[in-house]
C-alpha cells in the first residue's frame, strides 16, 4: 500500500466547511484507507491506499465527504515521494529556516504552465516571492499573508488551476508523520 498525503480544501476555517477529523478517519477507514491519521483542524490527512491514482483517490473522496458528511471541498493527493520530492525541492531554503511561517506550498489540482506562472509573477504588488515546480507553487510572504494581495484567489485566476495552501511548518509535520522528511 502506498503512503498517501490527503489536503482539503478550506475546511474549519472561519466557521465554514466544519468537519471533525474523526470523522474524516472514519471516511476513509470505510473507504478500506487504512493507518488514517491527521493533523491539526485544517484537513490534513496521512492513509495508505492501494489501486487508484491521485486522480481517482481525488474524486473518489470529494464524492465521499459530500454524499456522507455533506461537505463540499476538494482534496489534494500526493504520495510520500511527492511529498519528500517536494520538500527537497523548495527554491527559499533560507526563507524556510529563518520564517517557516511565511513561506507556504500551494499544492494545485494541475500544473500550471510557463505564461501562467508569469503573468502571476508579473500581478505581484508586494514584496512576495513565487515559483512554481510542477503541481506546487513555493510563496513567500515576508511581510505575512495576511496582509497580502497575493491571495488564493489571485493565484488560482493566473494560474488557471485550484489550489490550497499550507505553510513551511504544516509541511514538515507533514512529512515526519508520513516519514518522508
Amino acid at each position: 500500500m502506498t503512503i498517501q498525503i490527503g489536503l482539503l480544501r478550506a475546511v474549519n476555517v472561519g466557521g465554514h466547511n466544519k468537519v471533525a477529523m474523526g470523522d474524516l478517519r472514519e471516511l476513509l477507514a470505510g473507504l478500506g484507507m487504512q493507518d488514517a491519521r491527521s493533523l491539526l483542524q485544517s484537513g490534513n490527512l496521512v492513509f495508505r491506499s492501494d489501486g487508484c491514482t491521485a486522480k481517482q483517490l481525488e474524486r473518489v473522496l470529494e464524492d465521499a465527504a459530500a454524499k456522507h458528511l455533506g461537505l463540499k471541498t476538494e482534496f489534494f493527493i500526493r504520495t510520500a515521494n511527492e511529498w519528500k520530492a517536494l520538500i527537497a525541492g523548495n527554491p527559499f531554503p533560507e526563507e524556510a529556516q529563518s520564517d517557516p511561517s511565511h513561506l507556504l506550498v500551494i499544492f494545485m489540482k494541475e500544473a500550471p504552465d510557463r505564461a501562467d506562472v508569469a503573468a502571476l509573477q508579473r500581478a505581484i504588488t508586494g514584496r512576495e516571492l513565487v515559483r512554481a515546480k510542477g503541481r506546487h507553487a513555493y510563496v513567500f510572504y515576508p511581510d505575512g499573508v495576511g496582509r497580502s494581495r497575493l491571495t488564493i484567489a489571485l493565484v488560482e485566476k493566473k494560474l488557471g488551476t485550484r489550489g490550497t495552501g499550507r505553510n513551511w511548518n504544516t509541511v514538515l509535520k507533514l512529512g515526519a508523520l508520513a516519514e518522508v522528511s
